[in-house]
């Protein structure tokens, strides 16, 4: 019979709304003057950062326990949340020097310091309802035996996608699951 492998996401997501202010009009403007535009890309082009050379958006994930989240930046930016479990998948939507802004699983957005990311693949489970239990396969096929159901919020190494199913594990799983049943991986994307 299949595990469940329930989460530890609830504590986060409490702690980085217990520490989220309201973003004041002057700190947007300030975080959209830093911003450099960016030409509109050709069909096909990927766009990549200004700093890194790297594209943008990728995913990443949190190097540290603790990562304050500001509102531009900056360090004299205020922190408007701090993330306390590092492995946490991000998302990076823009650079600026060594800063580089992100976006979590709840859309929620801010600047962190580069150092404090990880290029490391990670994800989390997003089922379609909140109480389902999602199945990790023996293999990629749907047909395979179903090694563990996985709750909504539990974090894992994203080892390999081939644009359909990822091959993901974490402390006590490991196994294959549907890619869109994942933030942490983009829809149809190859990971190695």
């Amino acid at each position: 019979m299949p595990g469940e492998i329930r989460a530890f996401s609830y504590q986060m997501a409490l702690t980085r709304q217990s520490f989220r202010t309201t973003l004041g009009a002057c700190a947007l403007a300030a975080s959209i003057v830093a911003l450099q535009p960016r030409p509109a890309q050709s069909a096909g082009e990927v766009a990549t950062g200004s700093v890194s050379g790297l594209p943008i958006p990728r995913f990443v994930s949190l190097k540290s326990d603790r990562v304050n989240v500001r509102s531009g930046p900056s360090k004299d930016q205020e922190v408007r949340w701090v993330y306390t479990h590092a492995g946490m998948p991000v998302e990076i939507t823009a650079e600026f020097e060594n800063w580089r802004r992100i976006r979590d699983w709840e859309g929620a957005e801010g600047w962190v310091y580069h150092s404090l990311l990880s290029g490391k693949r990670t994800a989390m489970v997003l089922p379609k309802a909140k109480d389902e239990l999602v199945p990790l396969f023996e293999s990629a096929d749907i047909e395979s035996a179903v090694t563990a159901r996985l709750q909504s919020g539990v974090l894992g190494a994203l080892k390999s996608c081939n644009g359909s199913w990822c091959q993901f594990g974490g402390k006590g799983f490991e196994g294959y699951i549907r890619q869109e049943r994942l933030w942490g991986a983009y829809p149809n994307e190859k990971v190695d």
